[in-house]
């Protein structure tokens, strides 16, 4: 190389050994040490401190020969523990955004009986998987507030993120920290979530944000700009909707901007102590609103009936494992599973074909034993969505509910199964109906709630899925609500079957004979007679429609014992062809509602 001697640090005469410093030299900067090629002694230096010279210039000459032991000190080997100056200062630097250096904020966490943002992290992520972005990040208030105070006082800009792994595969993990800042959407940690989004988007990786926070900062003095709406976090965020499952968090408040973060997600896991809301109470009384407490605002038992919170669960410890678990139904099938004895499921569906009876035990039965998980239970009662496993391969279950209208399909119902299978299809995940419906629901006040548009998006998400789709009649399968449950007919899952105990008609039995019939029945002047008349009437149109009947006709695929059901459900599934890799979204996006 071409440079100049910065330092010569050997004698004519002197001995030295292959591989001793003779000089440095420097070249753009940077200091080389040219070193003897051989064991001898120094018998010139052709160069001066401050020479500069040429690549292949001579600058010493070395006489070959043997040379004593003392003649050169023997440099000490580096002891691998020891911590230099500089490597001093950045440990120093990370341990104090640590839990232990921080005992009166996690004392705070203690007494409202919850976790800091680093345990949460770490439950969540596979041990000793989680590599941190951005840890020695400070709050942009260089301005207003000495820096020794921001490194000891906002560590990491309030929110930690980076690289971990869950079942063994990797995620994006980031956690807003209440401990600084109350959570606020700090410059920096808005810059740490567009770092991190970005990566997911690159990686193909999902991600899992605990949201717990107060909205935006307004005390940041070092950024640049006025009102900040210029920020790409919420942009990045949003477009990964249907190109990677992205999974909310929340214990305690979370408000304003951490809301709209959570409300993003594909599937929100809430405490049973959380208030979520788009305005926190300042926003409110800001507005001219009034004043509210912030238990007030959005608490669990609104969010949960609303459909905000999908999985709700009594603390943070039970929201990680059921996020682990839903990622779980994205990472592919499992080796290991159990069911119950099928044969039980005979004995579910009442003989009596207006008894109802719970749909959650045929759930539970049909599917792997611990492997389903409900979705906005308490949201859309006449419908369950829930994922499970069959012989270990992920599904998306669709349900009627026959406990709540009869199982007809409402307003809020439809939008919770379209949304569902919005899910399901973006992520390739197969999808089970069970149909127990007497159709859609109908009436002067359902109409209020916008019942045309909001069924129809059942019939119109459903008809465009492209995941296999098999759909199990387990008793009423009537009118257009049975079309939609099934994308819109009888042909259109991959395989249609019934339950013995299925009944099929274009509109309820009754209702038929009653509006078909009315003015045979009409002149009946006896009530007895009339009514035994009425009833004679059902029971041969339910001859006509029940499922070995409409099997006869191939309307459907085959009428089947009930223990059958996982047999049928895995034929698909086994049949289906592999899930192509993906470059980009299957779905531009998926409906947040």
């Amino acid at each position: 190389m071409q440079g100049t001697i910065v330092t010569i640090d050997v004698t004519v005469g002197q001995q030295v050994r292959r591989g001793q410093q003779l000089m440095l030299i420097e070249s753009m900067k940077m200091h080389h040490s040219i070193d003897a090629t051989v064991d001898g002694s120094i018998d010139a230096l052709v160069v001066q401190v401050g020479a500069t010279v040429m690549e292949h210039a001579v600058v010493a000459v070395v006489l070959p020969g043997e040379v004593t032991v003392a003649a050169v000190v023997e440099e000490a080997a580096e002891d691998p523990a020891h911590i230099r100056a500089d490597l001093a200062e950045v440990v120093a630097r990370h341990d104090i955004g640590l839990d232990p250096a921080r005992p009166d904020a996690v004392a705070k966490r203690r007494t409202v009986g919850r976790r800091t943002a680093r345990e949460n992290v770490a439950d969540l992520v596979d041990p000793d998987s989680f590599v941190e972005y951005g840890p020695v990040v400070i709050a942009p208030q260089r301005r207003r507030r000495p820096v020794d105070d921001l490194i000891a006082r906002t560590p990491a800009d309030g929110m930690i993120g980076g690289l971990g792994t869950v079942n063994g595969r990797s995620i994006v993990a980031l956690s807003y920290d209440y401990t600084v800042l109350a959570g606020t959407q700090g410059g920096q940690n808005h810059r740490k979530k567009d770092r991190l989004f970005e990566l997911a988007e690159s990686l193909r990786l999902p991600v899992v944000f605990f949201t717990e926070g107060g909205g935006g900062r307004p005390g940041d003095t070092d950024m640049m700009g006025v009102s900040g709406l210029d920020c790409l976090a919420f942009m990045y965020f949003a477009e990964l909707s249907g190109l990677v499952p992205i999974v909310g968090i929340n214990a305690g408040y979370c408000f304003a901007g951490n809301a709209a973060i959570l409300g993003c997600c594909d599937v929100v896991i809430a405490t049973a102590d959380s208030n979520i809301g788009m305005g926190g109470p300042a926003m409110i009384e800001g507005g001219g609103l009034g004043v509210f407490d912030p238990h007030e605002i959005g608490p669990m038992h609104v969010q949960q009936a609303n459909g905000v919170v999908d999985i709700a669960v009594p603390d943070e410890a039970a929201a990680v494992a059921a996020a682990k678990q839903y990622l779980g139904y994205f990472q592919g099938a499992t080796q290991e599973w159990s069911c119950a004895d099928q044969r039980e499921l005979r004995h579910v569906i009442p003989e009596d074909r207006k008894r109802s009876y719970d749909v959650h035990a045929v759930i539970q039965g049909l599917f792997d034993t611990g492997s389903v998980l409900e979705l906005r239970r308490d949201f859309g009662l006449g419908m369950v969505t829930a994922f499970a496993r069959v012989e270990g391969r992920p599904v998306g279950v669709v349900a009627n509910n026959p406990g709540h209208l009869a199982g007809a399909i409402d307003s809020d119902g439809a939008d919770k199964a379209a949304r569902f299978l919005q899910l399901c299809d973006a992520f390739d995940i197969p999808v089970v109906t069970l149909v127990d419906t007497p159709g859609m629901m109908v009436g002067p006040e359902i109409e209020k709630t916008a019942l045309v548009r909001h069924c129809s998006r059942l019939f119109v998400t459903g008809a465009n899925i492209s995941v296999p789709l098999v759909s199990i009649v387990l008793r009423k399968s009537y009118g257009l609500g049975a079309q939609a449950m099934m994308g819109g007919s009888t042909k259109a899952p991959h395989a249609c079957v019934a339950w013995p105990t299925g009944e099929f008609g274009g509109m309820g039995l009754e209702g038929a004979v009653r509006l078909g019939y009315r003015n045979e029945l009409a002149a009946i002047d006896d009530p007895d007679e009339r009514e035994r008349t009425f009833q004679q009437m059902v029971d041969r149109m339910y001859e006509v429609g029940k499922a070995v009947n409409v099997a006869s006709h191939f309307e459907i695929d085959d009428v089947i014992d009930p223990a059958d059901t996982r047999r049928w459900i895995s034929a698909i599934l086994a049949s289906a062809p592999a899930t192509p890799a993906r470059t980009g979204k299957k779905r531009p996006n998926i409906d947040t509602w």
